[in-house]
């Protein structure tokens, strides 16, 4: 399995992982407004890191975009809500996300079976796949639940619009 990103960016996230409190309130108020209930509702269990990073995601969609739709915005808002599956911290998630540079996606696969930390982490490098589901069950446009599964594949097996990847991948890795 590959790293999320390169280690400057994992770094920034780690970083901002640190920082006390969630998104402002017109912050939050904002993005409510860009979900149906059902995902306000995965969105607010979000760690509040997590929430500052997908507000600070979805903004700079709309600066790239300009007017986006709403399962745009609520892709951009909603892209790592597979990581509440895991239920990791930050410290586990850096351990995570290491595991993911070492082991084999067959190893990550049978840990997935499993319980304790080495489920969670399966859980959390399954981060993509368990947003999907997630997002169906919570009856998200096809587009939101795409994206979810779709935020760390390569543009070539990109099933949204390629303007639109561009824009919520780039985005992503401000």
């Amino acid at each position: 399995m590959a790293l999320y990103g390169p280690p400057s960016h994992l770094l920034r996230r780690f970083v901002g992982s640190l920082r006390p409190g969630g998104p402002s309130e017109v912050d939050r108020l904002w993005a409510v407004d860009h979900l149906l209930p059902s995902e306000a509702d995965l969105w607010t269990r979000l760690s509040d890191a997590d929430r500052r990073h997908a507000v600070a995601v979805a903004r700079g969609v709309m600066d790239r975009l300009g007017e986006a739709e709403r399962p745009v915005v609520a892709a951009a808002l909603l892209h790592d809500v597979g990581k509440l599956a895991s239920g990791l911290g930050t410290v586990g998630r850096v351990v995570a996300t290491l595991v993911a540079a070492t082991v084999r996606p067959t190893t990550v696969d049978s840990w997935s079976k499993g319980l304790g930390f080495r489920r969670r982490v399966a859980d959390y490098l399954r981060h993509p796949e368990e947003g999907a589901a997630l997002l169906a069950e919570a009856g998200s446009d096809p587009l939101t639940v795409a994206w979810a599964t779709e935020h760390h594949r390569p543009a070539r097996h990109w099933t949204v619009d390629h303007r639109v990847g561009e824009a919520l991948a780039e985005a992503d890795a401000d």
